[in-house]
């Protein structure tokens, strides 16, 4: 299976992942040229190489009507709430591309002079629609970019406590953003990923001053966009992930998990702007994982002693457990304390649903603790088909991976026809998995 790997030691913004998507494209140029065509006014975007670390790899320089993105006058005026402002809220690059400025201890919050911009300068969400639309790429393409605009300006509302329609974009900031989601989603479609896999993002420490004043580290609308994500703060001082980084990831990432096992084609290196003690860099590897990870092969078992229930008691404890979303519920014989016989009762679920079936455990047993683990689950991917036999028609599930197949009829229905033709379970199955053979 193709599979993308996004490695975000050092945070991710939007134009590190688009940098390190170019690295593994063949074609850079015909990429850049492509960009510079799509008909954003005033862009230009160029790819240099660059060094980090004794590391070489490729960062992305957008010019906005002749100037260098992150150069330009930002408004600070306060009677409009201006959500994308740069460079001090979203230019749409790392801390380490000035997304937000970064204070240290000691450190003046005055040390740039900023001018105001007139209102008109700024977009709405319709605005930028109507821009994404108008491009010139393929349908896909624009419905992704406009869902990560809609991630990053429902982030924004969320975090503001006002409505998306209120929501301005600056204008460089606009069109600088616009490039590196494009960007993203063009060099998506261009790679053509199965799935992509996204490691653990370290986000960084500290606080940024933005329009809005001083805010931790990462910014309030990163750290609602990253709910259920896993990250981590690392030891870097700084802005490692950007809200624009943050919403790309979100809306492609299949599943967050360390580097699976692959056979890697392609690996790049999409570099930052600032220098820290590690390299600034989004590391990408294209290349063929056996199977697909997904979020479902990770699962919770709770589990808890009891040696003071009926099984009638323990019974209907399984049955709410299963009604109520587990994915097993079992008991299992064991020793307890006071050389008592007990039971230790095991529910699996996913790791979404631990809160719930935990305080149920606790409420329909006699238990008063519960405890929890994790496991990776290695699944085999079914389904389901109809077959028909001399007793009637059987649903067939086929599982395979692992370079495993296995082949099994329905209980149910085995069940059932061995009624109608009041023939053992045992000649229905095997006319069941014949049947099936032979086609």
């Amino acid at each position: 299976m193709k599979t993308l790997y996004l490695e975000c030691n050092m945070g991710a913004a939007g134009d590190m992942l688009m940098a390190a998507l170019l690295e593994l494209y063949p074609y850079p140029d015909q990429f850049l040229q492509t960009m510079n065509s799509l008909g954003i006014p005033g862009v230009n975007v160029k790819r240099c190489s660059v060094k980090k670390c004794g590391i070489m790899g490729t960062s992305i320089l957008i010019e906005i009507n002749g100037a260098e993105e992150g150069n330009s006058i930002i408004s600070q005026n306060d009677e409009d709430l201006h959500i994308f402002h740069a460079p001090s809220h979203h230019v749409h690059h790392h801390v380490h591309d000035d997304e937000h400025e970064y204070c240290s201890e000691g450190t003046s919050l005055n040390d740039r002079e900023h001018k105001p911009l007139d209102n008109q300068n700024h977009s709405t969400m319709q605005k930028i629609t109507e821009l994404i639309t108008g491009l010139s790429v393929s349908g896909s393409v624009k419905s992704n970019a406009l869902a990560v605009y809609e991630l990053l300006a429902s982030s924004e509302a969320q975090v503001h406590a006002i409505s998306m329609d209120d929501i301005h974009f600056h204008e460089v900031g606009t069109l600088d953003a616009v490039v590196d989601i494009v960007g993203v989603c063009l060099l998506m479609e261009l790679l053509g990923p199965e799935q992509v896999i996204v490691s653990p993002i370290c986000v960084g420490n500290g606080h940024v001053k933005t329009s809005h004043g001083i805010l931790p580290v990462p910014a309030p609308a990163t750290a609602y966009m990253l709910r259920g994500i896993p990250m981590y703060s690392g030891n870097i001082h700084g802005e490692l992930c950007t809200p624009t980084g943050a919403a790309l990831i979100k809306h492609f990432a299949d599943c967050f998990s360390y580097m699976p096992v692959m056979k890697v084609a392609s690996m790049g290196y999409g570099m930052g702007k600032k220098d820290f003690e590690a390299v600034n860099c989004v590391r990408s590897y294209l290349g063929d994982c056996a199977e697909k990870n997904t979020p479902d092969e990770y699962a919770a078992e709770l589990c808890c002693n009891l040696d003071d229930m009926t099984p009638e008691a323990i019974g209907y404890a399984l049955q709410v457990l299963m009604e109520n979303g587990a994915l097993d519920a079992f008991v299992i014989p064991i020793q307890m304390k006071k050389n008592r016989p007990g039971q230790m009762l095991v529910c699996m679920c996913d790791h979404d649903r631990t809160s719930e079936l935990a305080m149920l455990l606790l409420k329909h047993t006699t238990s008063t603790g519960v405890r929890q683990l994790s496991y990776k689950r290695y699944k085999l991917k079914s389904t389901i088909t109809s077959q028909d036999t001399p007793y009637g028609e059987i649903r067939m599930k086929t599982s395979c991976g692992y370079g495993v197949v296995k082949i099994k009829p329905e209980y149910e229905d085995i069940v059932r026809c061995a009624k109608d033709h009041n023939v053992p379970f045992e000649a229905v199955s095997q006319a069941a998995l014949l049947a099936k053979e032979k086609d």
